[in-house]
């Protein structure tokens, strides 16, 4: 399954709750929810780019399935990890105790972050 193309996100579940537990500033978290987001992904076999345009903030990530890749996380740190791929569609990483899956299914990626028990669930459209 090919995860290239533009997504533009419809909703979130507990992004305050998330942001503040992995340290953000609440200025920063009150600004990040009401921000219109869009990921756009461009995938060339194990190789993927992914470009988060929030606002002004721009955040681009580049992996390769299986190897260790520098990201930048939401919080603008970065941090070292692996992208695996389960099923067909399932992107899923682990990095500083948060948990990361990525699913796309048809139109619509569901992307979970799980740091112990808080889960912010985001749903983004094909646009």
């Amino acid at each position: 399954m090919n995860f290239s193309g533009k997504y533009e996100l419809q909703s979130q579940e507990n992004f305050e709750a998330f942001m503040k537990a992995v340290g953000l500033p609440d200025d920063l978290v009150q600004k990040g929810k009401d921000t219109k987001e869009v990921t756009e992904v461009v995938q060339n076999g194990k190789h993927f780019k992914f470009t988060v345009t929030a606002g002004t903030r721009v955040i681009q990530n580049e992996f390769t399935l299986g190897e260790e890749s520098e990201m930048e996380t939401m919080t603008g740190e970065k941090v070292k990890a692996v992208v695996q791929l389960e099923g067909e569609n399932k992107l899923v990483t682990t990095f500083k105790g948060i948990k990361s899956v990525t699913e796309l299914n048809g139109d619509t990626i569901t992307s979970t972050m799980t740091l112990g028990d808080i889960v912010l669930k985001r749903i983004s459209k094909r646009v």
